[in-house]
């Protein structure tokens, strides 16, 4: 494969890209933090209404259904370029590269159109959003039709616990044209369900399956959680035998990351809990592999595997494809050309700032915007490289930001990546260390 050299000024795989950044769809992402109970290993932006009294619980989701529908009614008033304009003018925080603005072609808010491209996605996640009342969250799937230019086949999916499952729930959801429901399953084993404190059992999965199925839901993925302390080979085993038993188009399955802070973090610093197996997790990760292909699905994303290209989620595609996307919620990021942004993770003051932000323009006085980055061509470089490589096909040469032929050769030798029909990916032993891969293409 022909690789491209550095060049300093080589911006092509920017602004003529084949599959990436602004080819690859446009998205938009909804924030809603409610759960029950925060589990032990989670370090999303989430607000526990388990133990409010019922008339608060109302009022809070009652407000936050509307600051959603109302930031969101903002940001698209604002226009790309007005946003930007007002990030790069408004932001107290971090504002690395926002006054030398060479992160490529799109990073200057005058080089950002003045309309929004045609939604390809909506993606609906938590938290869990289904806590919300139906009428609450189909309105805010109407009120993205309503601000934006939604494609007739857009996929949008919405988050769903099985404990909040219901054939009711999924028709109102199908009623407003969603047409995927991502299900967090987690595991099909009682003890591992209960070491990772999810309030339902292993059969409650595989109800909400059916549940969206007799709703009229055209997709259905299940999530999964492997190397959780104390499961078995024989129990990840168990769990995916009930995937292939399930009437499932996708399964996602993430290693469990426990992070310092969280009440998981805090109990293996007291040796209260094991730490997780790095070898055990890469054992799990094969073991996923290879039962799930053998059963007809396709391992296209390090965690990712579909029923066929038409069951793959495209709003994680944007994703990895290095797409842009409206954030829009408590804890959710926006991109849009190499500028990042993302709001306040606090519920209560999220609300609060859209609350007060209603009449002001955007970035003006106050705003749920927490801060904002501008990443420049080399950071934007190692985030395309890191996202791409995570998809089993790679990244297009003309997407392909330029490499060190030492670099390249570096990570070849070292079997972590490989070229096909013409495509730079990661190999099947790379797929798990990708962060390595990414390190030596960018040395």
């Amino acid at each position: 494969m022909s690789v491209p050299t550095h060049t300093g000024d080589d911006t092509r795989w920017l602004d003529g890209p084949v599959e990436s950044g602004r080819r690859a769809g446009f998205g938009v992402y909804l924030h809603v933090p409610f759960c029950h109970h925060r589990c032990g290993y989670c370090d999303f932006a989430v607000a526990p209404v388990g133990g409010l009294d019922e008339a608060r619980r109302d009022d809070l989701q009652a407000r936050y259904a509307a600051a959603l529908t109302a930031d969101l009614a903002r940001q698209v008033a604002a226009t790309p370029r007005g946003l930007l304009r007002g990030l790069g003018g408004s932001s107290p925080g971090d504002r690395r590269g926002a006054h030398h603005l060479d992160a490529g072609p799109d990073a200057a808010p005058d080089a950002a159109p003045d309309a929004w491209p045609k939604v390809t996605s909506i993606y609906i996640g938590g938290g869990t959003p289904t806590l919300l009342a139906p009428a609450q969250l189909a309105a805010v799937v109407t009120a993205v039709h309503r601000e934006l230019d939604v494609a007739a086949d857009a996929e949008i999916t919405v988050e769903a616990n099985p404990e909040t499952a219901s054939t009711p729930l999924f028709e109102a959801l199908a009623g407003v044209g969603v047409n995927r429901l991502s299900i967090g399953a987690q595991s099909f084993t009682p003890h591992v369900l209960t070491t990772l404190e999810r309030g339902h059992g292993p059969d409650a999965a595989l109800a909400a399956v059916q549940s969206a199925r007799e709703a009229g839901i055209a997709e259905v993925s299940l999530d999964l959680m492997y190397g959780t302390p104390g499961e078995s080979q024989q129990d990840w085993e168990a769990s995916l035998a009930q995937v292939l038993l399930a009437d499932v188009d996708h399964v996602s399955a993430y290693a469990l990351t426990i992070h310092e802070g969280t009440p998981f973090g805090q109990r293996v610093g007291r040796s209260l809990l094991a730490d997780v197996d790095q070898d055990v997790q890469a054992a799990r990760f094969r073991t996923l592999h290879r039962v799930l292909t053998a059963g007809g699905f396709e391992h296209y994303e390090v965690s990712n595997l579909a029923r066929g290209p038409r069951s793959r989620s495209r709003h994680n595609l944007l994703y990895w494809r290095h797409g842009d996307y409206l954030g829009v919620g408590a804890g959710a990021h926006g991109h849009l050309g190499g500028w990042r942004w993302w709001s306040q993770r606090s519920t209560p003051r999220y609300v609060h700032a859209v609350e007060q932000a209603a009449t002001a323009p955007w970035g003006v006085g106050a705003t749920p915007v927490a801060d904002h980055e501008v990443l420049d061509a080399d950071q934007r470089a190692a985030e395309r490289l890191l996202l791409g490589l995570r998809v089993r096909e790679g990244i297009h040469p003309q997407d392909l930001p330029p490499i060190s032929p030492l670099a390249l050769e570096d990570a070849l030798a070292a079997g972590l990546v490989e070229t096909a029909c013409g495509r730079l990916r990661c190999t099947e032993s790379g797929w798990f260390l990708l962060d390595d891969a990414v390190d030596r293409l960018t040395a």
